[in-house]
């Protein structure tokens, strides 16, 4: 199996942990047993001793001290405020409106990998985007209602934001994932991440009351820190090395999809032709994206 294959293979799998992840993680905010900002230092905390280890152990790479700068914007930008601008702005907006605002990502992933680093914007690219997008939004909009109150306009901001700042890092870091083992670009991301992220979540981790959680809340942690954050960090950073971001940011549309699979899964939805239709728009829509790659490589 080619470098390509595996790459995408690796994205299906990260979008697969994030669709499970919206039920698996709303257990433990909905629950209230750990505020937004606590459960992003855990996150953070899990990322940085994980990727250490792994390392450490496997890979013992340096890195030229040029690329410190470029390496301390990946973890501001992919990391803390990645992750603290969503979960911030998911507190003061609602689910709908925010998985809407962050089907924009892979548009601007496209803009900022064509001013950057010069990708070329192709017609099967912007029609991919644009379908995968419908499907998207056809599949979170069916049966929901949207929320526009102007309470909500801050949160829908941030949200915006961090697709914006997940964009960005997909570009920073697309230019260290070829110059470095994916691993240690994340480590150091992480490492950097942390800095930002210990000023907001470190003051609520005393009040965090630990006696309260179960085991099904402990095992949610645990997915959330193992796969949510190790795992689906280690397959992005992977396939960026392989792949190019716009590539990456497309199977963003899959994650809807995916959880809706899940739901459907445990019984808890119903499959009906929207919903079909709306999976052949993302499945078109992702093939045209990730497809104009692998026949560039076959003539290659």
């Amino acid at each position: 199996m080619d470098k390509t294959a595996k790459a995408h293979i690796a994205l299906f799998l990260v979008a697969l942990i994030y669709g499970a992840n919206y039920t698996i993680a709303k257990e433990v905010m909905g629950g209230g047993y750990l505020p937004p900002l606590v459960f992003i230092l855990l996150r953070v905390s899990s990322g940085v001793l994980l990727f250490s280890l792994f390392h450490q152990a496997l890979v013992r790479e340096r890195v030229e001290r040029a690329d410190l700068g470029r390496l301390a914007l990946c973890g501001l930008f992919g990391v803390a405020l990645n992750q603290m601008l969503f979960f911030t702005g998911l507190n003061w907006t609602t689910p709908i409106n925010a998985s809407l605002i962050m089907t924009t990502t892979p548009v601007l992933v496209l803009i900022a990998s064509s001013v950057l680093l010069g990708e070329r914007i192709t017609k099967k690219k912007v029609l991919g985007i644009a379908l995968g997008a419908a499907g998207a939004i056809l599949l979170i909009t069916y049966g929901e209602r949207l929320s526009f109150a102007r309470q909500g306009f801050w949160g829908d901001l941030l949200i915006f934001l961090n697709a914006s700042a997940f964009g960005i890092y997909l570009v920073l870091v697309k230019r260290l994932m070829a110059k470095y083992h994916p691993i240690t670009v994340v480590k150091w991301a992480f490492t950097f991440g942390i800095l930002f992220v210990i000023p907001f979540g470190g003051p609520g981790l005393m009040e965090v009351e630990w006696a309260r959680f179960t085991p099904g809340i402990w095992l949610a942690v645990l997915y959330v820190l193992l796969c949510t954050t190790f795992l689906a960090y280690l397959f992005n950073a992977y396939a960026l090395s392989v792949v190019n971001p716009s590539v990456v940011s497309i199977y963003i549309y899959l994650q809807p999809l995916l959880a809706t699979l899940i739901a459907l899964a445990f019984s808890r939805d119903q499959m009906t032709i929207v919903k079909l239709l709306a999976a052949l728009l993302i499945f078109t829509g992702v093939y045209l994206v990730s497809g104009v790659r692998w026949r560039r490589k076959e003539k290659a």
